[in-house]
This record gives structure tokens, sequence and C-alpha cells, in this order.
């Protein structure tokens, strides 16, 4: 497979890049500066410079043309201020479904967060990002000539990952490293069937694999 990922300089993403390229896919990571792609390289995956803040769709959808798959991991980050939510956690999560829409790429997996809600409360910068998130999601969720899944991770760590996730609609709250979300993201690109799900993700007792079969087509 040819998957792209938005936010390729990411911790979530250069995790995901070794394991796709790993198992043989072509992987390309979309970063914001040059100088990021020596990381994305040593990752196995080809990186793409285009700021996702100011590139238009079509820019995007050119980059996007002949994959398999599209993964949203891109973040505005935990230093930025309320604006950044809205042009990277919502704006740019919008403007990559539209172009994977425009290039034909049906396959799409979103990283969002848990507690993610268009309509959620609050005036501090962690709430703007929920709203963000939320509405992001709303928009992927809306596209119907998407193959869409949604995945909202708890609190994330950066412990080695067990390989061991509880994966539901509903999980309530919990914490889970990044090697692990990055597993689950490897296998939800492979699994199809997982279409149309919004997923939780947290530490659990069930395989990466066989959490996601037990999901797959619910």
């Amino acid at each position: 497979m040819r998957i792209v990922i938005a936010g390729g300089h990411g911790q979530i993403a250069l995790r995901l890049e070794r394991l796709l390229a790993g198992r043989g896919d072509e992987v390309a990571g979309i970063v914001r500066r040059a100088e990021q792609g020596d990381d994305v390289r040593a990752a196995g995956a080809e990186p793409i410079v285009l700021d996702l803040e100011s590139a238009s769709v079509e820019e995007v959808a050119e980059r996007l043309r002949g994959a398999d798959a599209a993964v949203f991991a891109a973040g505005a980050g935990p230093g930025s201020g309320a604006g950044r939510k809205d042009t990277v956690d919502k704006g740019a999560a919008v403007l990559f479904a539209d172009a994977a829409v425009r290039a034909g790429v049906r396959r799409h997996v979103v990283v969002s967060s848990m507690g993610a809600d268009a309509e959620h409360k609050g005036d501090e910068v962690f709430d703007v990002y929920l709203r963000a998130k939320g509405a992001a999601d709303d928009h992927v969720r809306r596209q119907e000539a998407l193959d869409w899944t949604i995945l909202r991770p708890g609190a994330l760590t950066d412990d080695p990952g067990t390989g061991l996730v509880r994966l539901e609609a509903h999980t309530g709250r919990g914490s889970v490293p990044r090697d692990d979300v990055a597993a689950v993201l490897a296998e939800l690109v492979d699994t199809p069937a997982t279409a149309g799900l919004t997923l939780e993700l947290v530490s659990g007792s069930a395989p990466v694999s066989v959490a996601v079969k037990s999901v797959a087509g619910n």
C-alpha cells in the first residue's frame, strides 16, 4: 500500500512510519519544514514539504493522488495557542479530508482525541482543542466518499508499548503509550471493515490485532 500521513514529523506519525515501512508499505509523511525531512527518512518514509495551514485543497490532493490510504496525525501541539487549534486541529483536518475526496483516496484514518466534541464547553485552550477536534471529526463523518475511521486515544504517554489495548466505542478515561497508538493505526489502515467507526483507545488486555478484529464490521 501507499499511505500518506499528515503531520509526518509528529511523535505518533514517526512511530507509524517505522511500522508501515517495516512491513513493506510505501509511506510518505507531510511535514511543514524541510529540516524535518531527515527524521521522516530515518523512519523509512518519504518527506513531502507542505504547510497544511496555507495549502489549497488541490495542492494537498496532488500529494494524495495514487495513495491507497490517508492518515491525519497532525496537531498544533501542546504549546500552541487557541488560534492554531482552529487552523491545524480543525482546519488542516478538514482540508486533508476534502483533499482525499478530491484525490479519490477512500481509506481515511484520523487521530482525534478522547473527549472531542464540537459542543464542548469551556474557555481554556484545551477546551478550544476539544471543540476543534470534534468539529473536524464531524466534517469527516459527513464525507460519503471516504471510508473513514476515527481513533480517539486517551492520555498519551511515552512509556514503551505493551501491545495490549482496549479499543471500543466508549472505553472510559485512561492512558495509552504512543507506541500502542501507532500499532493500532497501522492495523486500522489495513482493516477497511472498521470504516464508519469512531473508536476510543486506552491500554488494556487485548493484543492490538485482536482488538481491531473485534470491532471490525460493527
